[in-house]
């Protein structure tokens, strides 16, 4: 069964980006300078050799070197290069950056017609619209290798970002003006600049924590609520599928390269085992974590439902999936399609004579956790199972098969159910409050 972990392909715009994921390199590492000295952790070009060989490259040619050949031809002489003065020893900067997005970036933007409708100022029929500074969001700008890293005053600090974070979940996820899909893909590119900006400066490990896991918390929940007839549209759900692993992957290494103490370290482990349900790759590198951290019951629930989920044991599965709170079941939704598609064939095999043995819709929503009688007779006619009536199915030798598509459901009890009443927001952000870790303060 293909995973998350396996499945995180994209396009050919962020193809880089899914390689570094995979290989366990950050995409903001792509920023590192010829020197190799840009990010932790980073090799830079200066590290690599050639091809076959130990020999040392030649070194690349600038950027503008032709220019600075045609003066030397005339005899003049051409100016430096601007460039930002390097810190010392490589020392990463310190963001001061006030805004959700500098007002550099607002001007560029304007005045190339580049702001998203969720940025510009309500009510505003200006001829090129205006920014809200209040409302536009940094976007995210690929890393080109070689190029300066952005000066401090072009870098939010963290508790800037973490209000960027509250913002969108609270102002943005909740648009009812916008399609889920067109909300998702602002949201998720928004969030790519905060985890870019958070990597380009030096801060403390308990904020650079926060941030990650705030961030992607907020887009596990946009994401879970994109339909599948998104595929194509403003917000393609096999590249935000590979921008939570480069979540996943950013926080990890957070917590791997801190002492902590990190809180909620356990439950968002828990999340990635959650998310990448039945990847052999997850699940090792879970168990690699020490044992006073797996025995967190967050971390240990989510060992429990990834067994069950291997064992096959969907009356264990979908009850231990019942219990989880939001965020958890946002990160298993991906894989309830399937395992209710693997029960089913169980009871297929089972069950099915020569002549057909029924069996009440009420066991099948009870057994997989279903909405209702209506997506219980969904999924048993998407299987070629015929129904008996308005309320059995009967499983009859021969008929079960697998070629439709799975039918599209809402996992309002398993999912959306789980927010009673609070916003996404609320929801999101409740269970950080309730540590009592020192975070970065939003700024009023």
């Amino acid at each position: 069964m293909e995973t998350p972990v396996r499945a995180a392909h994209c396009g050919k715009a962020s193809m880089r980006d899914c390689r570094a994921v995979h290989l366990g390199r950050p995409a903001e590492a792509l920023w590192a300078g010829p020197s190799g000295a840009g990010l932790p952790g980073g090799d830079g070009a200066g590290a690599r050799k050639q091809r076959g060989g130990g020999a040392t490259p030649a070194p690349a040619r600038p950027r503008g070197d032709g220019a600075s050949e045609r003066c030397r031809r005339r005899g003049a002489a051409c100016p430096p290069p601007a460039r930002c003065p390097p810190m010392p020893d490589g020392e990463l900067p310190v963001g001061t950056c006030p805004d959700m997005c500098p007002a550099a970036e607002r001007a560029r933007r304007e005045e190339e017609r580049r702001l998203h409708r969720f940025e510009v100022a309500p009510g505003g029929r200006r001829d090129p619209p205006r920014a809200d500074p209040l409302r536009a969001v940094k976007e995210y700008s690929r890393p080109a290798a070689g190029q300066p890293r952005p000066p401090p005053s072009q870098l939010r600090p963290p508790a800037v970002l973490l209000a960027t974070v509250r913002y969108l979940a609270g102002d943005v996820a909740e648009r009812a003006d916008a399609s889920r899909a067109e909300v998702a893909g602002f949201v998720a590119d928004r969030l790519r600049a905060v985890r870019l900006d958070l990597a380009l400066q030096r801060a403390g490990d308990a904020e650079r924590a926060v941030v990650l896991e705030a961030a992607l918390a907020v887009l596990l929940a946009v994401v879970v609520r994109l339909g599948p007839d998104a595929a194509g549209g403003p917000a393609d759900p096999v590249l935000l599928q590979a921008q939570v692993q480069e979540g996943f992957g950013s926080l990890r290494r957070c917590y791997a390269q801190s002492a902590g103490p990190h809180p909620r370290q356990a439950a968002f482990q828990g999340l990635f085992l959650l998310y990448n349900l039945g990847s052999v790759e997850a699940l090792h590198e879970v168990l690699q974590l020490p044992a006073a951290l797996r025995s967190c019951p967050a971390l240990r629930t989510a060992l429990a439902v990834d067994a069950a989920f291997r064992e096959g044991n969907a009356a264990r599965l979908f009850r231990l999936l019942r219990t989880l709170p939001y965020l958890q079941s946002c990160a298993v939704q991906c894989h309830v399609g399937r395992a209710r598609r693997g029960a089913l064939a169980r009871l297929a095999r089972a069950l099915s004579t020569p002549k057909g043995q029924a069996l009440p819709l009420d066991f099948m929503v009870h057994l997989l956790a279903l909405d209702g009688l209506e997506e219980a007779r969904d999924l048993c006619q998407a299987h070629g199972l015929p129904l008996d009536g308005e309320e059995r199915v009967v499983f009859q030798r021969g008929r079960y098969d697998e070629k439709a598509p799975l039918p599209a459901g809402a996992c309002e009890l398993l999912v959306g159910s789980k927010l009673g009443g609070r916003t996404l927001e609320e929801a999101v952000m409740a269970e950080e409050e309730a540590v009592g870790v020192d975070r970065p303060k939003s700024p009023a």
